[in-house]
């Protein structure tokens, strides 16, 4: 799976599939699930890079003192809101505001798309943002969606 970058708004970016073939109803299924429990993780703050205190420890976490006042004095960093997907041809996109989410919610979904292109459904090229010729945005669209 390719994955590139274009033009980046967290507000308002459009992320698009391009599949080795339209994929099949079943196929679309594993995808959204994929965005679905993304989003809802994001949704509910959990891409906050201020409070990564595990993933700073290290690997040996036993007795680890996790510090419960860390989560409490910092700001929240949610996904705002998410289209739903859609499909054309090999090709599927989805519409976010990522909000105040971390970047390391990007990485998170590439990893989970990369292992689902391995195992369940082949995923050409990944684009993060931008627009994409092959299925031109309907430029009033993103402004429908601030409302979603």
């Amino acid at each position: 799976m390719n994955v590139q970058f274009r033009e980046v708004d967290p507000f308002d970016v459009w992320i698009w599939l391009q599949f080795e073939n339209t994929p099949s109803p079943m196929e679309q299924q594993y995808v959204e699930e994929v965005f679905n429990s993304w989003y809802y993780l994001g949704k509910l703050g959990a891409f906050n890079g201020e409070n990564l205190q595990i993933a700073e420890m290290g690997d040996d976490l036993s007795y680890f003192d996790y510090n419960n006042a860390v989560p409490e004095s910092i700001m929240m960093a949610p996904m705002h809101n998410m289209s739903d997907f859609e499909y054309y041809r090999d090709w599927g996109r989805c519409w976010l505001d990522l909000g105040t989410s971390d970047p390391l919610a990007l990485d998170l979904l590439i990893n989970a798309l990369r292992q689902l292109s391995k195992e369940y459904v082949r995923i050409e090229n990944l684009i993060v943002g931008g627009q994409n010729e092959d299925w031109p945005i309907d430029p009033e669209k993103s402004s429908l969606f601030a409302d979603y």
